[in-house]
C-alpha cells in the first residue's frame, strides 16, 4: 500500500485498517508497503536535470564503472560518503569530498578517517558546498564553494554522489510498526525480541524476510531498513513480498 493518499494505518487484527487522507478507508488481511523515501537534496536550481545524468544518491559498482579513470565530487561527511569515498577511489582518478563542517571526527568513523587520510586519490575539502551543476544533456561541470572565504571553484567533474541520506516516508505508520532511529521500517532479521515483545507478535513461527512486527505487513524497497535502495533489489523484494502474502492468505 502506498502512502500517497494513506495518512494512517490502524493495526488492529484480524484485519489492517488504512485510513486514507480523503476520509476513505481500505481494510486487508495483507499489506505490502512500498512508500519510499525522499533523498535529501541540496538548493541547487537544477539539481534535478542531472539525476541520474550525473548526479546520484548512492555509490555502487554499476556507479563506479562510469567513473574509471575520471574526477568525481561526493557531497557529504557521514560514514556514508566516507565509504563512498573509499570505494570509488579505487576506480576514479580523484575523489574530491566536500564537507560542510571544519572536518570529519564529529560525523564520520575514526577508521574511515584513516583510511581517507592515507589514500592518495581523495582530497578532503573542509567549509565546502556545492553550489551549481552545469551541462547539456549530462553533468559536465561543477562549482563548489569556500564558506570561509567566499572563494568558488570551477570543475570539469562529470559525475556528483549526493551522500546526504533520505528520509523515510512512514509519519504515517508511526505506533503502528516498528522503526529503526532513521525511521525506516525494520523487519524480518532486523526485528529484535524486544520489538516482537512490545508488538505482542501472536504467532510462533518468525517473521518472514520482509515481514514487519505486525502479522502479515511486509515492507520493502527504500522505506525499508537495509534495502540497499536499487531498482533490481526493489523489484526482487516485490516478487518475494507477493509470495509470502499467498502464504500468510492461506494460513
Amino acid at each position: 500500500m502506498m502512502a500517497n493518499g494513506a495518512a494512517k494505518l490502524a493495526c488492529a487484527r484480524p484485519l489492517y485498517a488504512v485510513h486514507l487522507e480523503d476520509g476513505g478507508r481500505v481494510d486487508a488481511r495483507a499489506l505490502i508497503i512500498a512508500s519510499g523515501a525522499q533523498y535529501r537534496r541540496p538548493a541547487i536550481a537544477n539539481l534535478s536535470k542531472f539525476e541520474g545524468a550525473g548526479v546520484y544518491y548512492a555509490a555502487f559498482r554499476m556507479e563506479s564503472q562510469l567513473c574509471v579513470g575520471e574526477e568525481v565530487v561526493i557531497v557529504d561527511g557521514g560514514n556514508s560518503a566516507g565509504q563512498a569515498a573509499v570505494f570509488l577511489a579505487d576506480a576514479a582518478m580523484l575523489v574530491q569530498l566536500l564537507v560542510r563542517k571544519d572536518g570529519l571526527a564529529d560525523t564520520m568513523s575514526r577508521y574511515l578517517i584513516r583510511r581517507i587520510d592515507d589514500h592518495p586519490a581523495i582530497t578532503l575539502h573542509t567549509q565546502a558546498e556545492l553550489v551549481a551543476l552545469d551541462g547539456d544533456r549530462h553533468l559536465a561541470r561543477v562549482q563548489w564553494g569556500d564558506t570561509g572565504t567566499g572563494v568558488v571553484e570551477t570543475r570539469d567533474i562529470r559525475h556528483v554522489f549526493m551522500m546526504t541520506g533520505a528520509v523515510p516516508n512512514t509519519k504515517w505508520l508511526e505506533g503502528c510498526v516498528a522503526l529503526d532511529q532513521r525511521g525506516f521500517i525494520k523487519t524480518g532479521p532486523g526485528l529484535s525480541p524486544e520489538d516482537l515483545t512490545t508488538a505482542s507478535w501472536p504467532l510462533a513461527r518468525s517473521p518472514h524476510l520482509l515481514e514487519t512486527d505486525r502479522p502479515g505487513v511486509f515492507a520493502l524497497a527504500d522505506v525499508r531498513g537495509g534495502n540497499i535502495k536499487r531498482v533490481a533489489s526493489a523489484v526482487g523484494e516485490g516478487s518475494i513480498a507477493v509470495a509470502f502474502v499467498h502464504q500468510v492468505l492461506r494460513q
